[in-house]
């Protein structure tokens, strides 16, 4: 890091470590501000004071479905976890137990964080989730648990983790 004098007499530091403010585009994040109350009469999360919450919606309460509800019903998932490996074959019910526990955890203060679908393929399993936050999630507490080989692919022009874990 360099750092130049400015006239006012306040020092600017310049970064040249090629870090930069990332621009996110979710096609599934609303265009405008929500009314609230606001409920998804999907799944009955509640849009209040800004964000998605677990809680009673008021009988006059806005009606809108949530994003993730959203992407459930397009098959447009925002994060794909890959497992696979040997160890993941003779640990399968195990690890998968762990995901969902994961999953349930950060559901339960963030509705919009869910898991899609779960197929299973040619000894591979592939985890669609509802945000990019829960498959990095998952393959973290996978990668702390069990250790193992964890890869992330971001793609920011779709809003897009690919995580793949294998051991």
């Amino acid at each position: 890091m360099g750092t130049q004098s400015k006239p006012t007499g306040f020092r600017q530091i310049s970064r040249n470590d090629g870090i930069f403010q990332e621009r996110v585009h979710d096609a599934y994040k609303a265009k405008h501000k929500l009314a609230e109350p606001t409920v998804c009469p999907q799944c009955g999360a509640v849009f209040h004071e800004g964000r998605w919450q677990w809680r009673e919606a008021p009988a006059d309460a806005h009606q809108e479905t949530c994003p993730a509800c959203h992407r459930i019903h397009d098959h447009y998932p925002a994060g794909f976890l890959t497992l696979q490996g040997a160890f993941y074959g003779a640990h399968r019910e195990e690890i998968m137990h762990l995901a969902h526990n994961v999953e349930r955890r950060e559901r339960t203060e963030h509705p919009l964080k869910r898991i899609m679908a779960i197929e299973e393929k040619d000894g591979e399993t592939l985890i669609t989730t509802t945000d990019i936050h829960l498959a990095r999630g998952i393959g973290e507490a996978l990668h702390h648990a069990y250790h193992g080989d964890l890869e992330f692919h971001y793609n920011p022009q779709e809003y897009l983790l690919r995580v793949s874990w294998a051991r």
